[in-house]
C-alpha cells in the first residue's frame, strides 16, 4: 500500500525493536531534567508496555520494554499522573479477546512509580479476577486521585458472556492501597437485574460493556461512557458511590455498534462519539465517528458524521477500515482543541477535521503510512493517536508499524 500525506510531515518512526504492535495507551511523562517519554501500551503479548524518550523528536529511543507474565493476558491501556503510571491488564479467555478470563491472573489495574522511567516499579494491584472476568480493557486517570475504567469484578455475574465488563472507580490517593469507590452497568446486563435481557444484535453482536470511561476536570461530576452495543451513557457520578444515568444514545441497530469513545466539547455543548471497526475488509462498514448535539443533556440528538476516505478503495487496502480511536483532550501536556478533532482509523492512518461549523466538518489533514514491514494486514493498521501541546503528532500502529511521530500544519 502507498503512503499518502496532506498538510502533515513525518518527523520520525521507531518500530520499538521489533515489538511495533500497540494498543490503546499513549502518553506522554515530563520526566526529570526536561525529558519527555511516550508510554505506549502494548496490543498483546508478549509485550507489557513500553517507554520511548521522545524529547529529540528526530531521535526517539526506547529506554525500557516490559514483557508480560504469560500470553493470556494483555496491557491494552495505561495513563499516567505525575510519576504514576497505570497500566490494565485484560485476560484471554478460551475463545479470545471478549471470552472470560475464567479466573486467570493478572487481571486489573497495576501501578507503577516511574521517577525513574528506564526502572518503573511496582506498587499495588488492584485485583478485577473472577470466572467471568476479563479484568481491565480501559482506564482514565487524569487528575491524581481517581481512576474510571471499564473492567470486571469477582462477584458480578453477567447474563451474557460478552457482557462482561461496565463502569468502575477507584480511589487512587493512596497508591499503595486502590480501593473501589463506585460502579454501575447497564441494566438488563447481569443475572438478578430487574431489568429484562438486551436485545441483541442480529450479525454483529460484539456485548454490552464498557468501553471509554472519560471524565474531565471541566466536568468533575459526569462521566462519558462508550458502552459498546449499548451505545454511550453519560453518568451522574457528583456521588460517585451510586453513579446515575443522565442520558443515553445508540444507534445501533440499524447501525452495527461497537462505541469506542466519547469525546465530549464541553464549552461547545457537543460530543464527538467514534465507533470501531472490528472486522476486516469493511465487513461492518460502516464504522463512523459521530457529531452529538448536547445542548439538552438528556436528549442528545445526532448532527452528523466526520468524513470518511472512499470505503470501495480503503475497505480493500487490507485489514479494518472504519472509525477507532480520537485524541481524547486531557489534561497534562495535551493538545486540547474544541473545533480540531485528531483520529485514527486503521488503514485510513491518521485523520485530523475541522468541526468550527458541526453541520459541515472538513478534513484538513491526513497521514496515511505505508504498509509496514510483516504486517500481518498488508496495509497501516493506525490504531491510536496522542497529540502534545506543541501539536506534535504521535500515532500508533496496531502490529508492526510502532511509533510514527508528526507535524500537522493546521
Amino acid at each position: 500500500m502507498t503512503s499518502s500525506i496532506k498538510n502533515m510531515r513525518l518527523i520520525s518512526q521507531d518500530p520499538l525493536r521489533g515489538f511495533g504492535g500497540i494498543g490503546e495507551g499513549m502518553i506522554i511523562q515530563t520526566a526529570p531534567n526536561g525529558r519527555r517519554i511516550m508510554w505506549l501500551a502494548h496490543e498483546g503479548p508478549p509485550k507489557n508496555f513500553t517507554g520511548v524518550d521522545v524529547t529529540d523528536l528526530k531521535n526517539p529511543r526506547v529506554i525500557v520494554q516490559t514483557d508480560l507474565p504469560h500470553n493470556k493476558v494483555r496491557s491494552n491501556s495505561l495513563d499516567l499522573v505525575g510519576d504514576i503510571l497505570a497500566v490494565a491488564y485484560q485476560t484471554l479467555g478460551p475463545k479470545g479477546l471478549g471470552d472470560p478470563g475464567h479466573g486467570i491472573k493478572p487481571a486489573g489495574i497495576e501501578l507503577f512509580d516511574v521517577s525513574v522511567p528506564e526502572n518503573p516499579r511496582s506498587i499495588a494491584f488492584f485485583d478485577c479476577s473472577g470466572p467471568h472476568s476479563m479484568g481491565v480493557h480501559q482506564l482514565w486517570f487524569v487528575d491524581g486521585r481517581y481512576i474510571h475504567f471499564a473492567g470486571g469484578a469477582p462477584d458480578f455475574v453477567p447474563r451474557n458472556r460478552l457482557d462482561c465488563q461496565f463502569y468502575r472507580c477507584i480511589d487512587v490517593a493512596n497508591p499503595t492501597k486502590p480501593f473501589e469507590v463506585g460502579r454501575w452497568w447497564l441494566p438488563g446486563t447481569r443475572e438478578g437485574d430487574d431489568a429484562p435481557p438486551l436485545p441483541r444484535h442480529p450479525k454483529f453482536d460484539s456485548g454490552f460493556r464498557a468501553h471509554n470511561t472519560n471524565v474531565y476536570p471541566e466536568r468533575p461530576d459526569r462521566a462519558y461512557v462508550a458502552y459498546l452495543d449499548g451505545g454511550m451513557v453519560i453518568l451522574d457520578i457528583s456521588d460517585m458511590s451510586r453513579p446515575k444515568p443522565v442520558s443515553q444514545w445508540n444507534p445501533s441497530p440499524p447501525f452495527n455498534g461497537f462505541m469506542h469513545t466519547v469525546l465530549p466539547l464541553i464549552e461547545r455543548d457537543l460530543l464527538v462519539i467514534s465507533d470501531e471497526c472490528v472486522r476486516d475488509g469493511g465487513e461492518d462498514w460502516p464504522k463512523l465517528t459521530w457529531l452529538v448535539d448536547l445542548r439538552k443533556e438528556d436528549n442528545p440528538v445526532p448532527i452528523g458524521t466526520l468524513p470518511m476516505p472512499p470505503v470501495a478503495e480503503f475497505a480493500q487496502r487490507g485489514g479494518r477500515f472504519g472509525s477507532h480511536n480520537l485524541h481524547e483532550n486531557r489534561p497534562g501536556p495535551s493538545f486540547r482543541s474544541e473545533t480540531i478533532i485528531f483520529s485514527a482509523i486503521f488503514n485510513g492512518g491518521v485523520r485530523v477535521y475541522n468541526i468550527e461549523d458541526p453541520l459541515q466538518p472538513t478534513e484538513i489533514a491526513h497521514f496515511v503510512p505505508e504498509a509496514p514491514k510483516g504486517s500481518p494486514a498488508g496495509a497501516a493498521q493506525i490504531n491510536d493517536v496522542y497529540v502534545d501541546e506543541q501539536q506534535i503528532v504521535y500515532a500508533a500502529d496496531r502490529f508492526t508499524g510502532g511509533l510514527y511521530i508528526l507535524e500537522a500544519d493546521i
